[in-house]
């Protein structure tokens, strides 16, 4: 899906010294991958905006705390887990289970009925990812949505690295055990 890599070069230092053509460049840089990261997390597309926006004035207020400017969206990331965290407070709700895995590339354009198929086959696997705990969900989309290294999660989401690779496996594996329930 959307990646964000941390080598290419951004404008930040130029935010840091209040440039809005810099703002605007990071914003159009990281919104939609934040929105559907968001939106994952929080399954409401409104809440999912409020994050992003919420992101980025807590990022404008903060800038100068960040240490690495190459390290500018895992930090934004780190943000956003935050408010994703918040929201669920906020609601009063327990930790839902949700998660996504990208697919990879076709070297061809499948047929419209094909299409319809994987189209279904995505959904019910989204809605089977659902089920996973909210600390899981989020270590799945950091790492295979975001491609976010194991070291980057950790420091995104504030837990240990083992813990995160623990997350990871023991989200793996439930994924499999629910996906195994719907096979016929």
């Amino acid at each position: 899906m959307l990646s964000v890599p941390e080598c290419e070069q951004l404008p930040v230092s130029e935010a840091r010294s209040g440039d809005p053509d810099a703002w605007d460049t990071l914003f159009r840089r990281y919104q939609l991958p934040l929105y559907v990261y968001a939106c994952e997390l929080v399954h409401d597309q409104q809440a999912s905006l409020d994050i992003v926006q919420e992101t980025f004035i807590a990022a404008s207020r903060h800038l100068g705390t960040l240490r690495e400017d190459a390290k500018f969206g895992s930090w934004l990331f780190g943000i956003a887990h935050q408010k994703c965290g918040h929201h669920w407070r906020k609601r009063g709700r327990e930790q839902e289970f949700a998660s996504g895995q990208a697919a990879e590339p076709e070297e061809f354009e499948p047929a419209p009925s094909e299409y319809l198929i994987r189209r279904e086959q995505e959904e019910e696997f989204m809605k089977q990812v659902a089920r996973l705990p909210l600390p899981q969900r989020s270590v799945l989309l950091l790492h295979f949505i975001e491609e976010f290294p194991l070291a980057e999660i950790a420091a995104i989401t504030g837990a240990q690295l083992g813990t995160v690779k623990s997350r990871l496996h023991y989200a793996k594996q439930a994924l499999r055990e629910l996906l195994t329930e719907r096979i016929p």
